[in-house]
C-alpha cells in the first residue's frame, strides 16, 4: 500500500518538475509568447498551487483525502491536457494555473496517506518514490520532446495525474 501512495506522489511530482523546466519553453518557443508572458506560465502553476495548498487542510476535512486524490489528479489531467494543446497563450497559462490546483494537495495527502500506514518509514519510502518523479519528469519529457514535440511530452503530464487518480480510487476503495 505504501508503494501505491509513493505511485501517486511520483505522479504529482512528475508535473510539479516538467512545468518548472518546461513550461516556458512550450509557451516561447510553441505559442510564442514573449519572455515575460512565457515566465508567467509557472507563476500561474505556483500561485495557484500555493493557494490550493493553503486551502488543502479545508478540503481534506471537507472531502477526505481519497476525493481529494482523486479531484486533484483529474484536475491537474484536465488543466495539462490544456496547456500542452493550447492553441493560444491564454489557454495555456489557465491550463497550467488549473494543473497547479490539481497537484496542490496530491503530494501532501499521499505522504498522509503513507504515514497511515506504516509510519514514519512509510513516509520515507513514499516520498523517495514521490521525489523520483521530480527527478525523472524533466528528462523524460526533454526525449519525448525530441522525438515528437514538446506539447506532446506534456501531455504526459496529464496521462500521470490520470493515472494518480486510478491507483488514488483504487487505494481509496
Amino acid at each position: 500500500m505504501v508503494g501505491l501512495f509513493g505511485l501517486i506522489a511520483l505522479c504529482s511530482a512528475y508535473g510539479e518538475g516538467a512545468i518548472g523546466d518546461w513550461g516556458a519553453l512550450h509557451l516561447r518557443q510553441d505559442l510564442g509568447a514573449g519572455p515575460g508572458l512565457a515566465a508567467a506560465g509557472y507563476a500561474a502553476f505556483a500561485l495557484a498551487e500555493a493557494c490550493g495548498r493553503l486551502a488543502g487542510s479545508w478540503l481534506l476535512t471537507r472531502l477526505g483525502q481519497t476525493m481529494v486524490l482523486v479531484a486533484g489528479g483529474l484536475t491537474a489531467c484536465a488543466g495539462m491536457l490544456a496547456a500542452a494543446l493550447a492553441p493560444v497563450v491564454f489557454v495555456a497559462l489557465a491550463g497550467f494555473a488549473l494543473t497547479g490546483l490539481g497537484v496542490a494537495n496530491m503530494f501532501p495527502a499521499a505522504m498522509t496517506r503513507a504515514g497511515l500506514v506504516a509510519g514514519p518509514y512509510g513516509v520515507a519510502a513514499a516520498s523517495t518514490l514521490g521525489y523520483g518523479g521530480f527527478l525523472l519528469g524533466p528528462p523524460a519529457i526533454g526525449f519525448l520532446a525530441s522525438l515528437a514535440g514538446l506539447g506532446t511530452g506534456l501531455t504526459t503530464v496529464s496521462a500521470l495525474a490520470l493515472a494518480a487518480a486510478a491507483l488514488a480510487f483504487l487505494a481509496g476503495s
